[in-house]
């Protein structure tokens, strides 16, 4: 095995002095913008496993997301005395909201994938990995391609994230209405 053995055990088993460094770290990424572009990633062993590798056309994106409930606008007018429930139950996990907003900022990009970081108590963060389109590099190589050609996959719900929150890691018994997709279940029946 290569250093990326010890890498993920070091973050997976941190001494008191790397503990002391991600402290650190996580003050110092509470300053940071919500959105950061990043020059590698933090996590080399996470990234490489879900298809990171150090060549052009690939960005490493760390977004930043508030946790908590998720709230509807305030309504601009009438009476809803009853209907005043604005608290909203949305089934859509922090790591796909990351990835839908680091794909905004970055339109000619697409997601390859994403994975945790850091959170606390008021904030959550995920490093994002962006495939840019039209790169030269991405275009020569096959199975970057295959995910760069896909248009809005992380709106459709295509990355990982974004199957896990459509519920598409069940399969069988019980998850017959899942597939294709709940609206096309409804309009079928």
């Amino acid at each position: 095995m290569g250093y990326i053995k010890y890498v993920r055990e070091a973050f997976r088993k941190p001494s008191e002095e790397v503990s002391a460094l991600q402290r650190e770290r996580l003050i110092g990424m509470r300053r940071e913008p919500a959105t950061l572009r990043l020059m590698r990633p933090t996590k080399i062993d996470r990234a490489r496993s879900l298809g990171y590798r150090a060549k052009q056309g690939i960005l490493v994106v760390r977004q930043r997301v508030m946790r908590g409930g998720r709230q509807r606008e305030k309504f601009k007018s009438g009476r809803r005395s009853a209907h005043y429930g604005r608290n909203k139950v949305v089934a859509i996990n922090y790591q796909r909201v990351c990835e839908e907003r680091a794909n905004k900022k970055h339109p000619n990009c697409e997601v390859l994938n994403s994975y945790y970081l850091a959170k606390d108590g008021i904030y959550i963060w995920y490093e994002v990995l962006l495939l840019d389109r039209a790169h030269p590099q991405v275009q020569a190589d096959k199975t970057l391609l295959g995910v760069a050609s896909q248009r809005g996959r992380v709106k459709r719900g295509l990355t990982s994230a974004g199957k896990k929150s459509r519920g598409l890691r069940n399969k069988g018994q019980g998850a017959e209405k899942l597939r294709p997709s709940l609206n096309a279940h409804k309009g079928r029946h």
